[in-house]
């Protein structure tokens, strides 16, 4: 027995910002799971800001696969297990595994992680806020800022899926004030509004620095950074002395052809007030995943936890889904739903 999976190939490395050109469908035959493996119908898939690191050739050592031309791309997938050669695998088992950007895959149970169901959360949320974004936001606060109650908190790209996860967790983790950046009026709005920040501001409104500091004129405790730039310079800037940075990702120097923005100019301020900067790598803390769960499901049936997701419908619509991503056309969790 084979079947067809429909595939997306990344053919060309982006110069700059990249496009549908630098991207094509095909198609590729897979045949029956050999012992070990498990044939695996994708219903979801993620499209992530790290994904644009990858495409580069200097990013191909940036994540756990390689990212070749004219090969399957990597990325989070949620599929159900049609045909299975493996015991620990059933058919109609949902699955969470990586071998996104293509609609069937075969993977070995090693590899992938039945999902348990919970009644009131929807299969998105393993992809958004019980997800690698969720668990990222998870990791930020808990582990590396350690968030205590009484935290003044700022999250820059707020309106982004470890934004919006960031800014709900912290909340109910007991912080005093949260402070978000986004890009547009509407998701300014909307973080205020809906999801529970204290203040927001739209970045393009002028210098980051002083927008932050004007939101936050008595400074900050902690930061989940998500963009780098500007707007790493500004948490440094509003930092009390000992504040914490969480550094989650850069996606202003995503696009910047080996040229990425300048470094803080206040850099030598993390010494100056004993500042904590550090990275957080979402796999290093894989072991978290049961934290994550055990407190965030509760507050998803309570209504007190809202995943925030985009969902954009159709394979077809994949390389769409991840440039309106990169263009920040999502608010929450970036989606495609593939089937049902």
């Amino acid at each position: 027995m084979t079947i067809t999976a429909r595939v997306v190939h990344q053919v060309a490395r982006p110069s700059g910002f990249p496009s549908a050109d630098d991207f094509a469908f095909t198609e590729q035959q897979l045949a029956a799971p050999a012992p070990g493996e498990a044939l695996v119908e994708n219903l979801l898939l993620s499209v992530d800001p790290y994904h644009r690191e990858l495409m580069d050739e200097a990013g191909l050592t940036s994540g756990a696969v390689s990212w070749g031309l004219g090969s399957p791309l990597e990325g989070r997938s949620i599929g159900r297990v049609l045909t299975s050669a493996d015991p620990a695998l059933a058919p109609g088992d949902l699955v969470y595994h990586r071998a996104g950007w293509r609609t069937h895959a075969l993977v070995r149970a090693d590899a992938v992680r039945v999902l348990p169901r919970y009644d009131g959360v929807p299969t998105t949320a393993f992809l958004s806020v019980l997800g690698g974004t969720g668990l990222t936001a998870w990791v930020a606060l808990t582990r590396t800022l350690q968030l205590r109650p009484g935290t003044d908190l700022f999250v820059s790209a707020a309106a982004g899926g470890v934004g919006t996860a960031a800014g709900q967790l912290a909340r109910l983790l007991g912080a005093r004030r949260i402070i978000g950046s986004a890009g547009s009026p509407a998701k300014v709005e909307r973080l205020v509004k809906e999801l529970g920040f204290d203040e927001a501001f739209d970045y393009h409104d002028g210098p980051v620095s002083s927008l932050l500091a004007q939101a936050a004129p008595d400074g900050l405790d902690a930061t989940v950074e998500n963009v780098g730039g500007d707007h790493l310079e500004a948490a440094i800037g509003s930092l009390r002395p000992f504040g914490r940075i969480a550094w989650v990702g850069a996606v202003a120097q995503y696009h910047s052809l080996g040229s990425p923005p300048p470094a803080p100019r206040n850099l030598f301020d993390v010494v100056g007030k004993s500042l904590r900067l550090e990275g957080v790598m979402v796999r290093n803390h894989l072991d978290a995943q049961a934290e994550l769960e055990d407190f965030a499901v509760p507050h998803i049936r309570s209504g007190a936890l809202v995943p925030q997701e985009t969902v954009v419908e159709g394979f077809e619509n994949t390389v769409e889904a991840f440039l309106g991503m990169l263009r920040g056309r999502n608010t929450g969790k970036m989606i495609v739903r593939v089937g049902t």
